[in-house]
């Protein structure tokens, strides 16, 4: 059989998380909340998905650099793995600390950082955006004349490393301190304080951020806030995603000379007017109080999150043996999925509509899959109760979604 095994990282993911969650339980400690963690893992499973479709161009890109301009030929070896592990580090540095530094790569980067918990799910908040803009930083490598192969052997190694650094569970790591980048360092740079904005940005070795004045030490006097300056208050998939993009247009928009939008564009995330922040959470998310989701919520969204989490994993294992459709089908049902779940969470009305197009994915799949007149006859049948029943139904599922807390938002 022709499985693909990287589909493994997704037990393999959850079952960390799982260890983590039950040793903070178990030492009586906090570092999850419900809500933040189904929106890490949202954002999680959509780039896993999209991995599906974007690993291989990436190899692709990686080739076809290394065939046309590579500088060099490099071959595998212990010195030049050892090379290009150092070199794939540093890149990842600059690649990182410009992402903080320059608006149109915190555009991509920016949702990595807006959960207010620092756990393993929070290594999950990695979007296909921020993997395309990664992959041309490392372009460098197969410039230099590293084999396509290696570099994205490499780069799946590499890439370890960091998932077990988003953790408050493992305390500090003695003298490798000195040396790596340790779960300690890696909560600083993920805090909003002031004294630690913009601090250690490294990957593996935290020596980069000695030798270019960006480390910071842990200080004991200092509680760590985790999350964005300003925080979202929202665990809307798509709000999280096009914020920011969104705050850039706007600034571009009303942006005065040709140096203005520059700055909009390339300049600092401060230096944009906060003003357009507020104009658009007022337009796009009615930002109302806060409330609580209710038990009906929550073992809703749970089952959705296991759900889509199963449905990736076999979409990504069974990726050739299945059609161009299946894929898409397969892909648009758990992508509306993650839209639903955040936006059940800060409990929005439009959220039936939803619903009703997730019914109609599954009824066009039932048509692909089984494509006979008892299929269309269903199909049919079920499209014409949803028309029929749609004010009835829609009463019932706010009242059994929002009971405790009233109606839903707008």
């Amino acid at each position: 059989m022709k499985l693909n095994y990287f589909a493994l990282a997704v037990p393999f993911f959850l079952f960390f998380v799982g260890l983590e969650y039950y040793y903070t339980k178990r030492k009586g400690k906090s570092f999850f909340q419900y809500a933040e963690s189904i929106a890490n893992l949202n954002v999680g499973i959509a780039e896993r998905l999209l991995d599906v479709f974007t690993t291989g161009l990436f190899f692709f890109f990686f080739e076809y650099i290394y065939k046309h301009f590579a500088i060099f030929n490099i071959k595998a070896g212990f010195f030049t793995w050892f090379l290009l592990f150092l070199l794939t580090d540093i890149i990842w540095y600059w690649y990182h600390r410009l992402a903080h530094e320059i608006n149109a790569f915190w555009a991509v980067h920016v949702v990595h950082h807006q959960s207010e918990d620092f756990n393993y799910t929070v290594s999950a908040r990695i979007t296909v955006f921020q993997a395309i803009v990664r992959c041309g930083f490392w372009s460098v490598l197969p410039l230099i004349g590293f084999p396509a192969i290696m570099v994205s052997a490499f780069l799946l190694v590499h890439g370890l490393y960091p998932f077990f650094i988003h953790t408050q569970a493992l305390g500090k790591w003695g003298w490798l301190e000195k040396i790596l980048v340790t779960p300690t360092h890696h909560g600083i740079h993920h805090a909003s304080n002031p004294e630690y904005l913009d601090k250690n940005y490294g990957d593996v070795l935290i020596v980069w951020d000695k030798l270019f004045g960006t480390f910071a030490r842990e200080k004991k006097d200092i509680t760590i806030v985790y999350g964005l300056t300003r925080q979202l208050n929202s665990h809307s998939f798509l709000w999280q995603h096009f914020h920011f993009p969104l705050e850039i247009y706007i600034n571009l928009k009303y942006a005065k000379g040709m140096k203005a939008k520059w700055k909009t564009l390339f300049g600092k995330p401060d230096d944009l007017d906060p003003k357009y922040r507020s104009v658009l959470e007022r337009k796009l998310l009615n930002i109302q109080s806060q409330r609580k989701p209710t038990l009906a919520i929550r073992q809703y969204v749970t089952a959705q999150t296991v759900f889509s989490c199963t449905l990736l994993f076999i979409v990504a294992l069974l990726e050739h043996y299945l059609s161009a459709v299946q894929l898409i089908l397969f892909s648009l049902f758990i992508i509306i999925s993650l839209v639903n779940s955040g936006a059940i969470l800060d409990q929005r009305k439009w959220i039936f509509y939803l619903e009703y197009i997730r019914v109609i994915i599954v009824l066009v799949a039932i048509g692909v899959f089984y494509p006979n007149n008892w299929a269309f006859s269903t199909i049919t049948g079920v499209l014409f109760l949803m028309i029929w029943y749609f004010r009835p139904m829609r009463r019932y599922y706010f009242h059994l979604l929002y009971t405790d807390t009233g109606h839903g938002r707008r």
